[in-house]
C-alpha cells in the first residue's frame, strides 16, 4: 500500500505554508541547549538540560542525589567509547548533540518501520519510492490531479535519497535516512537545502531569487493594499543585507549564507565548559572520578532543586 495517500496531504500542506511563510520561516537556525540563561552562580539548569537533554533532565529531579549519582556513573560509561578511562572533549561534545538530537531521532525511528519493508534494518531507496509513490508509480500518475507536482516530489526525494547516501550503494542505514529526512542539521546536506530553496522560491526558472521571488515567497498583496512595514523592512534586508554582490539576485551562495547562517557551536562551548569546570589535574580530559565529585553539575535531583529553590526564595525576600 502506497504512503502518498496519507503522506499527500502534508505535503500539500507543506507547500501551502511555505509559499506564504512567516518572517524568517526559511531560516534552519539551531536549537537552544536549554531553556535556561547560562550561570553557574544561579545553578546548573542549564548544564543539566545540555547534558542529558531537556525531557531527561526533568526525571533526575526526581531523584536523590545517591540515584542521580548512580545514574550518572553509567552515562559516563556509554560517553567512553574508546573505554580509556577518560571522557576527552570529543567524546563529550558528540554525547551533548547527540542529546539534542533526540526529537529528531524519535522522527526518524516513529517513520523506519514504514518504509523498512524487509526488516534489514536499512532503507533502499527502491523501498522508500514503491512505499511511497507505488501506487500512483504503476499508474504514471494518471489519477493523480496534479501530476507534475508529483513527479516533481519524486524527483526532489530521489536527489536527496542519493545525497544523503553517502557510500553511493543505493541503501540508506539509519544515520543515512535521517540525513535525508532532516537534511539541514548536516554539514554534507547543505547544498540540498540550498538548492531545494532555491527551486521552491525562483518562480521564472532562471536558478536565482530576485527581489519579487523573495517577498512573494513571504508575502502576497491582496486588492492593492498596502505593504505592511516589516515587508519593506525585508526588501531593505534584500538589497543591504542578503544579496552581498549587489548584482540584484540571491545565487546559491547568499541563499546559504541567508538560510544557513554560520551560529556558535553551543554544544562544543558547553563541553569546553564542563570540561574546564571539572578537570582538576588540567590534562584536558575527565574522569569518572571527576565527574562524580562535581555531580551536581551534571545532573540535578530532589536536594539541588530544593536548594536552588530555597536560594530563590532568599533572593526574593
Amino acid at each position: 500500500m502506497s504512503l502518498l495517500k496519507s503522506i499527500a496531504p502534508l505535503c500539500i500542506l507543506a507547500v501551502v505554508a511555505f509559499a506564504v511563510p512567516a518572517q524568517e520561516k526559511r531560516v534552519h537556525h539551531r536549537n537552544d541547549l536549554s531553556d535556561h540563561a547560562h550561570k553557574d552562580g544561579d545553578g546548573y539548569q542549564y548544564d543539566h538540560e545540555a547534558f542529558l537533554g531537556k525531557e531527561e533532565s526533568k526525571t533526575f529531579d526526581q531523584l536523590t542525589p545517591e540515584e542521580s549519582k548512580a545514574k550518572l556513573a553509567k552515562i559516563v560509561e556509554r560517553i567512553d567509547t574508546d573505554k580509556d578511562g577518560f571522557v576527552n572533549h570529543a567524546e563529550l561534545h558528540y554525547w551533548i548533540k547527540h542529546r539534542q538530537r533526540r526529537y529528531i531521532e524519535e522522527n526518524v525511528n516513529k517513520h523506519w518501520n514504514d518504509y523498512d519493508m524487509n526488516h534489514d534494518g536499512k532503507i533502499g531507496w527502491e523501498e522508500y519510492k514503491n512505499t511511497t509513490y507505488g501506487y500512483y508509480l504503476d499508474e504514471e500518475f494518471d489519477d493523480v490531479e496534479d501530476k507534475a507536482t508529483y513527479r516533481t516530489m519524486l524527483t526532489r526525494d530521489e536527489r536527496r535519497f542519493k545525497t544523503a547516501d553517502r557510500d553511493g550503494d543505493g541503501i540508506a542505514t539509519r544515520e543515512e535516512f535521517t540525513a535525508f529526512l532532516h537534511p539541514e542539521e548536516f554539514d554534507y546536506m547543505r547544498g540540498v537545502v540550498v538548492q531545494e530553496t532555491v527551486e521552491d522560491i525562483d518562480k521564472n526558472g532562471d536558478g536565482k531569487i530576485n527581489l519579487e521571488e523573495y517577498i512573494g515567497d513571504m508575502y502576497t498583496t491582496e486588492n492593492g493594499e498596502k505593504e505592511p512595514d516589516w515587508v519593506l523592512t525585508e526588501r531593505t534586508h534584500f538589497s543591504e543585507f542578503r544579496d552581498t554582490n549587489k548584482d540584484g539576485f540571491l545565487d546559491a551562495d547568499e541563499v546559504a549564507r541567508w538560510v544557513l547562517p554560520g551560529e556558535v557551536d553551543h554544544a562544543d562551548n558547553e563541553a569546553k565548559h564542563l570540561i574546564h569546570e571539572t578537570d582538576t589535574d588540567k590534562d584536558g580530559k575527565i574522569t569518572r572520578k571527576e565527574i562524580l565529585a562535581n555531580w551536581n553539575m551534571f545532573v540535578g535531583s530532589q536536594a539541588t532543586n530544593y536548594g536552588e529553590d530555597l536560594t530563590k526564595r532568599h533572593d526574593e525576600l
